[in-house]
């Protein structure tokens, strides 16, 4: 098998060195240069084209922002910003998405303990591998300028659903008129989610997301969305209530239930395991909303590598739920919704602009 090839950009020397460790773990990755900062990026690149870069954004000489918009208006690569996500660098994280990156994650601490290690190492080369499947596009001087002036491997133990919400099926909710949206997305989501949720009207049904992401970056996402939809849109807090016209975005690093009290419906954040190597997991929110919402319910599978979230779709299709699928042209990565679709677990497989009318329709 081909080795996806990797170019690591960081300023640091050490952090340059545990990302290499990390990659050349991986039997299906490798490092095939470092660089300190984008100029002796951009020779390497001259010499050969990586698979996939790994990019830092605080560098000397010239910031990682900047770089990508260069790049991806060049000659586009996959790229995966690995960052410390401070409060101040979290908007900037932001612009390297609008500006093409294919993913954002925190860079790996040497202090932590060893599971944490684990866990990062885990999600860094999974996210690579995503990356060297994504169909990354061309931006345009145009749109660059515009999006400018907007604002500025080890081996763990693979978990299932039931580490989280043990799979105990829940005699059939009585049909109320109050539908809840549960919507899961990976790699590419962030996108997906932008579209489907301008797509909503401002009364649309209650909807619960779970979108992988990294811890502290969920609340920048959310109220970058927030201030772009008619809905309103929120970083999830243990007990909020699922309203109409209000979004509620799992916190990176926390797993996000749907739960039921009378005729409310509230999340629950937790703590836990790794469930098919995310936290948060669709297949959690997934199992939960098939439980406590039923056929009062309305699932929705987005681009993304992986399986995350479709055994979880399939278990609310079997309690009463319309379910979607993402189609794969319009997907960045067609991973999760491919595996849901092989499930049989999606009643519709639809093109992302036309789901946001759909699920407007079912409700």
């Amino acid at each position: 098998m081909k080795k996806t090839r990797v170019l690591i950009i960081d300023d640091s020397a050490v952090v340059r060195q545990t990302l290499e460790a990390i990659i050349n773990a991986d039997p299906r990755l490798e490092v095939m240069a470092t660089a300190s900062d984008p100029y002796f990026a951009a020779n390497k690149i001259r010499k050969e084209i990586p698979d996939v870069i790994t990019l830092d954004v605080e560098m000397p000489r010239m910031d990682g922002i900047t770089f990508l918009k260069t790049l991806m208006s060049q000659r586009p690569v996959p790229v995966v910003i690995i960052s410390s996500l401070t409060s101040k660098g979290t908007q900037t994280a932001m612009q390297a998405l609008e500006f093409g990156a294919v993913e954002v994650l925190n860079k790996p601490q040497l202090g932590n303990t060893k599971k944490f290690l684990e866990e990062t190492s885990i999600k860094i080369c999974d996210t690579i591998k995503a990356a060297s499947m994504a169909h990354v596009r061309r931006i345009s001087p145009a749109k660059s300028k515009a999006l400018a002036s907007a604002g500025t491997t080890p081996v763990a133990r693979k978990y299932s659903a039931d580490a989280v919400i043990k799979n105990t099926p829940r005699r059939s909710m009585i049909k109320t008129t109050d539908k809840v949206i549960a919507v899961g997305a990976s790699t590419g989501g962030t996108e997906a989610l932008r579209v489907f949720l301008e797509g909503l009207p401002h009364d649309a049904p209650g909807v619960v997301v779970v979108q992988h992401m990294p811890e502290h970056f969920t609340k920048s996402f959310a109220n970058r969305l927030d201030s772009l939809c008619k809905v309103t849109v929120k970083e999830a807090e243990n007990n909020d209530t699922v309203l109409p016209g209000r979004v509620l975005i799992a916190p990176g690093n926390k797993h996000m239930l749907l739960k039921r009290s009378g005729a409310r419906y509230y999340v629950e954040v937790k703590d836990g395991p790794l469930v098919n190597r995310h936290r948060p997991s669709v297949d959690v929110l997934f199992r939960s909303t098939a439980q406590y919402a039923g056929n009062n319910s309305i699932g929705i599978i987005m681009t993304g590598m992986g399986a995350d979230g479709a055994k979880g779709l399939l278990e609310m299709k079997n309690a009463g739920a319309a379910t979607i699928a993402q189609d794969e042209k319009s997907c960045v990565v067609f991973g999760m919704p491919k595996e849901a679709i092989k499930l049989d677990a999606a009643d519709k497989v639809m093109p992302l602009e036309k789901i946001a009318a759909q699920v407007m329709s079912i409700a």
